[in-house]
């Protein structure tokens, strides 16, 4: 009995971070596929045949088990009573440098694969390159973190009610 108890403990556990990892990757991966879209825009629009669909699940990948890391770490917990606004900002600019650090880790591995020197491999700054890719993360972070806080404030049951349920409750007052 005490080692199916646990079994159960495992599988449960198991499948609850399979499901949040899945959800950070399948939010991830929306957002790299709008990337290569715009990308595959740009470059057609030039006339050149593009498409780097392995790009955006090679990297939602990655990406998700970083954030399921940082989210283990609770690297905000400081700020659990403070109003939402600063663990959802907060959350969205730690990921931001965490994923624009990756980024350039990328450059340097693949610079270096190709046999260029660490200089030559780093992402040019500037030009809407590095600072424009942390805006783009940063902004396109907020509602993921909004999301997740506002879940954990409501309770789960409660917003999986009313997204997809089909009786929400509404008090007497119209409020």
């Amino acid at each position: 009995m005490i080692g199916r108890i646990s079994t159960d403990s495992f599988r449960e556990r198991l499948g609850h971070e399979l499901r949040r990892f899945a959800l950070m990757f399948l939010y991830l991966w929306a957002l790299f596929l709008l990337f290569v879209l715009n990308e595959d825009i740009i470059f057609r629009q030039r006339g050149i045949s593009f498409s780097a669909q392995g790009f955006a699940v090679f990297n939602a990948l990655i990406l998700a088990k970083v954030m399921l890391v940082a989210e283990d770490l609770d690297l905000g917990r400081w700020l659990k009573r403070r109003p939402l606004i600063y663990p959802i900002l907060h959350e969205s600019l730690l990921l931001t440098v965490l994923f624009i650090g990756f980024h350039v880790v990328e450059h340097l591995v693949i610079g270096l694969i190709k046999g260029e020197t660490v200089a030559a491999s780093i992402p040019h700054i500037g030009g809407g390159g590095l600072q424009g890719l942390a805006a783009i993360f940063f902004i396109a972070l907020i509602p993921f973190f909004a999301f997740k806080h506002l879940s954990r404030e409501v309770g789960e049951s409660q917003m999986k009610e009313m997204l997809f349920g089909t009786s929400i409750k509404i008090p007497e007052d119209g409020r």
